[in-house]
């Protein structure tokens, strides 16, 4: 989010700069009165620079709009794949009727912050089921496999029936690093010779790059993402989520 809004701010630069500053050269086919009425446009945007603000936020609202609608259009799509994957964890209420997914990486501050408000939607909402996407998105920005040595384990624990306790510890961690990976699995009951053979299976590699995918067709790149519905919520937005919730729970089931 920091980085499409710095984008932003950069277009909105670039774009006032070019109406503003003088041109070093005349084109010939200007006549003397489209000179005029660039002097006159340009004194005018110096005055009111609001004006170049309003014009881009209009801008960014359409943009924003038609990145929402092939989102959803996205999510419609991948339906069953996004809600249904029987690899995939699920917290909360299994049978529930809204189901909220989230794409999520263990090592990300945003989603360490939303992890206990995650976790009073569910206690407040007893019909939430939870489908949990191993996104792990911060190791190409920084060349490690933390990330993904957090996820591989959670999947883990997940075939020995531990993962609800796994993934909270995780996301626990303010710093992760594979000694505490390794030490917090035992600490919470996992084998660790057979999380060892799940970690390194080819069925997990295959479920960590169809999450991957799954987010690159969404156009999700950030975490933590959620999906309700056919509404993506980017980033921590706990009171969006929750209205996604309500509105879920209110419309028809199909």
């Amino acid at each position: 989010m920091l980085l499409s809004h710095l984008r932003s701010s950069a277009l909105l630069l670039s774009t006032l700069t070019a109406l503003v500053v003088p041109v070093a050269a005349c084109h010939a086919e200007e006549s003397p009165a489209d000179l005029a009425f660039g002097r006159r446009v340009r004194a005018y945007l110096l005055a009111h620079p609001e004006v170049l603000q309003e014009a881009f936020d209009q801008l960014q609202a359409k943009a924003d709009a038609g990145k929402a609608a092939d989102a959803r259009s996205a999510i419609v799509a991948r339906k069953q794949m996004l809600e249904r994957d029987p690899r995939d964890p699920v917290l909360g209420n299994p049978q529930g009727a809204v189901t909220v997914v989230e794409f999520f990486d263990y090592r990300c501050p945003f989603c360490k912050a939303a992890e206990p408000d995650v976790e009073k939607l569910l206690a407040a909402n007893p019909d939430i089921r939870l489908v949990l996407k191993e996104f792990p998105i911060l190791d190409a920005e920084d060349q490690t496999h933390i990330s993904e040595d957090a996820a591989r384990a959670a999947l883990a624990a997940n075939a020995q029936g531990r993962y609800d306790v796994v993934h909270r510890a995780l996301l626990a961690q303010k710093h992760l690093d594979e000694d505490g990976i390794t030490a917090l699995l035992k600490v919470d009951g996992v084998d660790p010779n057979a999380a060892k053979t799940v970690e390194t299976s080819t069925s997990t590699t295959a479920q960590i790059a169809d999450a991957r995918a799954l987010a690159r067709a969404l156009g999700i790149d950030g975490t933590p993402a959620f999906i309700v519905g056919d509404q993506m919520i980017s980033g921590a937005q706990m009171d969006l989520l929750r209205a996604a919730v309500v509105r879920a729970r209110k419309a028809p089931q199909r």
